[in-house]
This record gives C-alpha cells, structure tokens and sequence, in this order.
C-alpha cells in the first residue's frame, strides 16, 4: 500500500501490523533498490510485523540512493548529514500517521550506512538496527549515548566494497557509544545470502518485544 499523505515526501510503501507486540522495521535498500526491495526479507524476518520502507531520494546514474557518494566508498557527508536528517524527519510523521512505535532499522550497503547515521544523529529515533554490508569510511568527532539500543552487523568475508577496517571501525564505534553489538562475518561477498536472513530472524526473535 502506497499512501497519498503529502506530509510523508519519501515514496514509500506500508504494511500494517499482523500480530501485536513486534517492533515495526524500517527498511532501507541498497543503491539501485527501492521501496519494494526488501519488503519480502522484512516479512520474512519478522512475520506480521508493520513495514515501512521509504525510497532514496537520491539519483546516482538514475539509481535511488539515500545519500551522495563522491566515489566508490568515499561519502560526501555532509550530505550524508543532511539526508539523515531528511530521513528522520520522514520517519517522524510516518510514525503519527500510522501510528507506529520506535522501529528497528534493517539497512542493506547504502540503507545500512544511512541507518548507522540516524542511530547517531537521531539516537531518539530507532529501537535497533540491523545493519548488512555497512562501512565506517570516518569516526565522527562525538558519537551519542547509545546505551541498551540492540544492533546486529552482518559482513561478508569477501565483499569488495568495503575499504579495510570498515567494519570493525564501526562495530567498535556503536559498542563504545554503548549500543549491544552483535557482529557476524559471513564467508561471502556483499550480496545478500539465506544465512543473513536467518541470522536478522534469530536475533530479531530474541529482542524484548521481538
């Protein structure tokens, strides 16, 4: 279902609840995707849950993205920063209008990065994320109080995308602000595998509300 409210300017589709008492999921796709990309994999990690799942604004070579990048793994932040805070504010109101508690993020490369800024620009904003195929290309100068906010990063082994110590420079980042991390490297590349889905499933399963 895509609503026509003029307050949410992100095209986006929504999924109402099934079942109480699940935390809804924020999904944000990879560059290129969009809003209907990992609407299956939300139903499937977290059966009967609401669904939101906004399109990027962004166009690189006519492929949505959430914010701009100057090359390959070299972000422009601060439009990275003002994306984010574009993004918040979208998330703000999608929660008034649907009427939706505090949803976990689950982020794919560049959703993943941009859900990874709205935990440090927004801590208000999200009750967990998982983060798959994500980076750190630079330690932000002060990181928020994450405390208790539960994250799950997915790696893969092999993904060509990631410049080295990008993963751990995030994983220590989230933990030292306070954040439960889980970290998972996987013996693949940056595509998504069925062991990414069942490992987001388990670990969703296992957060209070879940």
């Amino acid at each position: 279902m895509t609503p026509s409210d003029q307050t949410l300017e992100f095209a986006h589709r929504f999924e109402k609840a099934e079942r109480a008492g699940l935390a809804p999921l924020l999904l944000l796709h990879g560059t290129g995707g969009d809003e209907n990309d990992l609407m299956p994999l939300g139903a499937r990690i977290a059966p009967g849950a609401a669904l939101l799942s906004p399109r990027g604004k962004v166009l690189e070579n006519g492929m949505p993205r959430y914010f701009r990048r100057l090359a390959e793994g070299v972000f422009d932040l601060e439009d990275l920063k003002a994306r984010t805070d574009d993004l918040a504010a979208f998330v703000h109101e999608a929660r008034k209008t649907y009427a939706l508690d505090k949803p976990i993020a689950v982020g794919f490369s560049n959703g993943a990065n941009i859900a990874w800024s709205l935990l440090l620009r927004h801590p208000e904003l999200l009750a967990g994320a998982i983060l798959m195929r994500a980076m750190l290309p630079a330690d932000p100068a002060q990181a928020p109080d994450l405390t208790g906010i539960p994250v799950l990063i997915l790696d893969g082994e092999q993904d060509p995308l990631i410049p080295p110590g990008g993963h751990a420079r995030l994983s220590r980042l989230l933990a030292k602000a306070g954040a439960s991390v889980t970290t998972k490297a996987l013996p693949t590349g940056h595509q998504l595998t069925a062991q990414d889905l069942a490992l987001a499933q388990t670990w969703l399963a296992s957060r209070k509300g879940a």
